[in-house]
């Protein structure tokens, strides 16, 4: 006997029912097979031609419904993949049934976890035209990537040879009252700094410093909102001690994805035993700095430095130590050129993302994006020079592709009807967005030639991070937009 659905008595049900569905598959990124290869299943249950690729994205096609059979087809876009993450105290094996949803009001939640709404939610919209009989649509050609989350690897190696479409809708966006019109490139880079291990000295005590509590957020829709980045804040709070104590490091990490702001940052490092009072009012006399300076934007910062029971048999060398902590200072982060084409909006930002430690040192991942190509290129060239200049020991190369903007089009046919259809059914006029983001539909634009592009969004809050929430009744307004849409692509 089937057990109770959480969703069950929500509309639109066709729509939330394959939210759900998929919500109970493994689909963290890199770890998407299982729900792609449910998708597979799902097509040949009903007939459907599919192409499943090495890494697991997938294209599903379906026929135009009766009077569309010769429309021009339409290629939908999503991604399959979501960003993993648990709330601070949270177990959770998201390979064993995904993510455990609820309901609290107007939002669908995850348990203690991201939900995956974006870009579940994309999926589903594709999932309930492919099962539908009673939509009017033309031919469809669903592309349901994977390792978006990632830098964007499904899409770089979707075969596009195997779509025909010229015009597309694309349903990772988070906002119902906007329709997508063109957004930033992005590209990531990747640094490594030598620890020169040496054996510390006998007689020092272990210490830990952390750093938790913020708020973090998506790398491109929050770094305006000037919250705190805790690798930063790691690497400042460091220098600050290093200024006056002796300390040997030992490890040091933050992070948990190279798009998401860094929320928890931690140091082991090794102490005099006489120096610890001292370490900790000098990282009191810090943290105190930092949360006045963030009071209002990350008001929740939790800093502390304590003893440690860590076995510590190796260290930085103090010069790597210093290397390590004055780069992560002199790095670009945040927002760093204002869009002064399109009011509002930011035009380049970097995210230092990811701090982990390997068997040589310590890697840092971070991730330019950009309205335009060029000023990302320059802050790319930027962290190459500053880890030249660094010296031995230090080298920073560009991480996977290099992902291009989604240029706006004033005269986009597809804007036009996505434009129509939400006035008719919405009995308002959507805002027309040209966003800060990074998204998959650079990649598909550049390599279609003549590719008319538009985005639907429906409203998702807190993306890539356990308060990550799904307004439900967004999803009921905006399924009828999207009916509306295909029903007015007859031609």
């Amino acid at each position: 006997m089937e057990t109770t659905r959480v969703l069950e008595g929500l509309e639109p049900k066709e729509v939330l029912y394959f939210f759900e569905e998929l919500s109970k598959r493994h689909r963290c990124s890199r770890y998407e097979k299982q729900a792609s290869d449910w998708v597979a299943s799902f097509s040949e249950e009903r007939g459907l031609e599919y192409h499943q690729d090495d890494l697991d994205s997938i294209i599903v096609k379906k026929p135009g419904t009766p009077g569309y059979e010769d429309a021009p087809t339409v290629i939908l876009h999503g991604h399959i993949d979501m960003v993993c993450k648990t709330d601070e105290g949270v177990e959770h094996d998201f390979s064993d049934g995904g993510v455990d949803l609820e309901v609290e009001g107007e939002f669908v939640k995850a348990k203690g976890t991201t939900l995956g709404a974006d870009n579940g939610l994309g999926i589903a919209y594709m999932l309930a035209l492919l099962d539908s009989d009673d939509i009017p649509h033309p031919p469809l050609e669903c592309v349901m990537t994977v390792m978006e989350e990632m830098g964007k690897v499904g899409g770089d190696n979707i075969d596009v040879s195997l779509l025909s479409g010229k015009r597309m809708i694309d349903f990772n966006w988070i906002e119902e009252k906007q329709l997508l019109a063109g957004c930033s490139g992005d590209v990531s880079c990747k640094i490594h700094l030598d620890a020169d291990w040496e054996t510390p000295e006998d007689g020092l005590v272990p210490m830990k410093l952390d750093i938790k509590g913020l708020k973090g957020g998506h790398c491109e829709f929050d770094i305006h909102l000037e919250r705190a980045n805790s690798i930063v804040l790691l690497a400042r709070i460091l220098n600050d001690v290093l200024d006056e104590k002796d300390i040997r490091i030992a490890a040091v990490s933050g992070g948990v994805q190279n798009n998401v702001i860094p929320a928890e940052s931690e140091a082991t490092f090794l102490a005099k035993s006489e120096d610890v009072d001292d370490i900790s009012r000098i990282v009191e006399k810090t943290g105190a700095e930092i949360k006045n300076e963030f009071a209002i934007s990350d008001p929740d910062i939790d800093i502390s430095v304590a003893r440690s029971e860590a076995e510590v048999s190796k260290v930085f060398s103090k010069d790597a130590a210093r290397t390590l902590t004055r780069f992560i200072a002199l790095l670009p982060d945040g927002v760093q050129t204002q869009n002064l084409e399109v009011e509002g909006n930011w035009e380049t930002s970097n995210n230092i993302g990811i701090m982990t430690m390997d068997e040589d040192g310590a890697e840092i991942i971070t991730t330019i994006t950009s309205a335009v190509t060029s000023r990302k290129h320059d802050v790319l060239k930027k962290i190459f020079l500053l880890a030249e200049m660094s010296g031995d020991g230090v080298k920073a190369e560009q991480m996977g592709l290099d992902a291009p903007e989604f240029p706006w089009n004033p005269d986009s046919e597809m804007l036009k009807i996505a434009k129509k259809s939400y006035r008719d059914v919405m009995g308002r006029e959507p805002e027309v967005l040209v966003s800060v983001c990074s998204l998959e539909l650079g990649m598909f634009t550049q390599r279609i030639p003549g590719l008319d592009t538009v985005g639907i969004g429906t409203e998702l809050l807190d993306v890539h991070s356990p308060r990550e929430r799904m307004n439900h009744e967004s999803v009921a307004r905006v399924w009828p937009v999207i009916k509306d849409v295909m029903k007015n692509l007859d031609k």
